[in-house]
C-alpha cells in the first residue's frame, strides 16, 4: 500500500471516529436537557420545612381539640407555606389546614407516601408534593397517626447543575473540531512535505538513471526530508564526478591506445625499412651494416618500452603489478643501473653527473622494478632537456629512508600542469627548445609512483618554471 493510499484511509477513519464523537456529545447534550425538565426533590429541604409545623403539632397534640391551639398551627403552616392534615390510624383527618376536611376518612394506603421519590411520582404534573410522617406517642413512642404535608415543589425542588454537562459536550465538540482541524492540517502537511518530496525525489532519480546530472536537487525546508535531498544531491555530485572521470579516462585510453599504435608503428616501420635494406645489399660494408644494427636497437628499444608500458599500465589498471622486493645492498645495485643509463644521456649531448659513492645500505627492493623507476624519471629529464644541459644524480640516507634525487635544469614544469604530473595519461606541456616532450603515454610517473609505493616509499618532486625540475623518491632502510 502507498504512503498516499494509507494516509486516505488513516484519515477517513479517523473522521468516521470524530462522526461517531460529535453524536455522543450531541446526545448527552439532549439527554441533559431531558433530565432538567425533571424535579430534583430534596427530604432535607422537606425536613426543614415541615419541622416547625411538626413540632408544634407534636407539642399540642393533647390540645388539638382546642380552636385556639388549631389556629395556631394553621397560621404556623400558612407561615411556613405549607399545608397539614392530621390523620388518625382509622384514616380520619383529626386536624387540618383546611377546616372544612376535618372528620373526612382517606383511604391510607394510597394517601400516605413516606418515600419521597413515590410522592413526587403520586403528584405527577401538580406543583405540590404530598409527605406523610408518622406522629408518635411523646411517652412510649407508639405511632398514634400520620402528618401529612401537602408542600409546593419548588420549595423541596434542588435545581440540578445546567453547566457542568453542556461544558462537557461543548469541550467534547471544540476538541472534535480540533481533531478535525488537525487532521486535515496533517493530512494537507503530509502530501506538501512528504509525498510531494518523494516523487519530486522519484523524478530525479529516474533523470539520474537516464545520464541526467546537471538539475542541482534543492529542497527548501530544513527538516529530515530536506537532509535526504542534501544527501540525494551530493550523491548526484558524486555521479557526475565520476561520470565525468570515466568519460575523460575512456577518452584517455582511446588518445593512449592511437598514441601508442603510432609511437610503435613509426620504430617498426623503420626496423622494417633497415631489414629491407640489409636484405637487398645496400651495406657495402661491416661499419655500414653495424649502423644499420644500432639504429634498428635504438627503435627495437624503444618499441619495447612502449610495450612495457603498456602491460604495466593494464596492471595497474587491475591493482596487479608485481613487486617482489628482496634485500640488496643499495651501493652496488644502484651503481650499476646508474652506469647504465651514462651512455644514453651523452648520445644527446648532455652531460650526466653522478654520486662517487652510493650509501652502502641494506634495503628491500624489486631491482628491476626500481631502475625501472629510474629510467622512466631519467627519460623524463631527457625529454625536457636540449644539448648542452645536464642531469644529475644524487643519493643520500636520512631519517632511516635511501633517498635517490634527479635533477635537470630544463624548462621545468608550468604551476598549473604540477596538481595532475603523477596522473595517467598526463603529458605536459612541450618545452621551448624541444618537441620532444608530448613523446610518450603520460604513464610513466604514473608507473613510478604505483612501484615506489608498492616498496613503502614515497615520490615527489619540485620544479621552477625556466630553472629546471628535480625528482626524488626514497626507499626505507632494513
Amino acid at each position: 500500500m502507498s504512503l498516499l493510499q494509507w494516509s486516505k484511509r488513516w484519515l477517513i477513519t479517523v473522521l468516521i471516529l470524530l462522526i461517531f464523537l460529535l453524536g455522543c456529545s450531541l446526545t448527552l447534550a439532549v439527554d441533559r436537557l431531558d433530565d432538567h425538565t425533571e424535579e430534583n426533590l430534596s427530604i432535607h429541604l422537606v425536613r426543614l420545612s415541615i419541622n416547625p409545623v411538626m413540632l408544634a403539632l407534636e407539642q399540642n397534640l393533647h390540645q388539638l381539640t382546642s380552636p385556639e391551639v388549631q389556629e395556631n398551627v394553621r397560621a404556623l403552616a400558612e407561615e411556613q407555606g405549607i399545608q397539614l392534615s392530621y390523620v388518625g390510624l382509622d384514616g380520619t383527618i383529626l386536624f387540618s389546614s383546611d377546616p372544612s376536611s376535618q372528620g373526612e376518612h382517606i383511604h391510607l394506603a394510597s394517601a400516605l407516601h413516606y418515600d419521597l421519590s413515590h410522592a413526587g411520582h403520586a403528584n405527577h404534573g401538580e406543583d405540590v408534593v404530598d409527605m406523610a410522617f408518622p406522629v408518635l406517642h411523646a411517652a412510649d413512642g407508639i405511632q398514634i397517626g400520620n402528618a401529612i404535608f401537602t408542600i409546593p415543589k419548588a420549595m423541596v425542588t434542588v435545581q440540578p447543575s445546567s453547566i457542568l454537562p453542556y461544558l462537557v459536550a461543548g469541550i467534547s465538540i471544540i476538541i472534535a473540531l480540533i481533531l478535525g482541524i488537525l487532521l486535515l492540517t496533517m493530512h494537507r502537511k503530509i502530501h506538501k512535505r512528504l509525498l510531494s518530496p518523494v516523487h519530486m525525489l522519484q523524478q530525479h532519480a529516474e533523470s539520474i538513471l537516464k545520464g541526467k546530472y546537471d538539475k542541482p536537487i534543492h529542497y527548501k525546508h530544513a527538516d529530515e526530508i530536506g537532509e535526504l535531498y542534501a544527501m540525494f544531491d551530493l550523491m548526484r555530485t558524486e555521479i557526475k564526478y565520476l561520470s565525468e572521470q570515466r568519460t575523460k579516462q575512456e577518452q584517455a585510453q582511446k588518445e593512449l591506445i592511437t598514441n601508442i599504435s603510432h609511437d610503435i608503428k613509426t620504430p617498426i616501420t623503420t626496423v622494417k625499412a633497415y631489414i629491407e635494406a640489409i636484405m637487398e645489399g645496400m651495406c657495402a660494408d661491416e661499419e655500414t651494416l653495424m649502423e644499420y644494427m644500432r639504429i634498428m636497437q635504438t627503435h627495437t628499444d624503444k618499441t619495447a618500452q612502449l610495450v612495457e608500458d603498456l602491460l604495466l599500465h593494464a596492471l595497474q589498471e587491475l591493482g596487479q603489478i608485481s613487486v617482489e622486493p628482496r634485500e640488496v645492498y643499495s651501493g652496488p645495485s644502484f651503481e650499476a643501473m646508474l652506469g647504465s643509463f651514462g651512455h644514453a644521456v651523452r648520445m644527446k649531448g648532455l652531460t650526466y653527473e653522478t654520486p662517487e659513492s652510493v650509501p652502502n645500505v641494506l634495503i628491500r627492493m624489486d631491482t628491476p622494478r626500481i631502475e625501472q623507476v629510474l629510467a622512466n624519471l631519467i627519460s623524463n629529464a631527457l625529454k625536457h632537456t636540449h644539448r648542452g644541459d645536464a642531469i644529475r644524480v644524487h643519493t643520500e640516507v636520512e631519517a632511516n629512508q635511501f633517498i635517490v634525487t634527479i635533477i635537470d635544469n630544463g624548462p621545468g614544469i608550468r604551476a598549473q600542469d604540477m596538481p595532475f604530473v603523477f596522473e595517467r595519461y598526463f603529458r605536459g606541456q612541450a618545452s621551448p627548445v624541444s618537441r620532444h616532450v608530448q613523446e610518450g603515454t603520460g604513464l610513466g610517473l604514473s608507473i613510478c609512483k604505483n612501484i615506489v609505493e608498492a616498496h613503502g616509499g614515497r615520490i615527489s618532486f619540485s620544479s621552477k618554471e625556466g630553472q629546471g625540475t628535480s625528482f626524488q623518491f626514497s626507499l626505507p632502510v632494513c
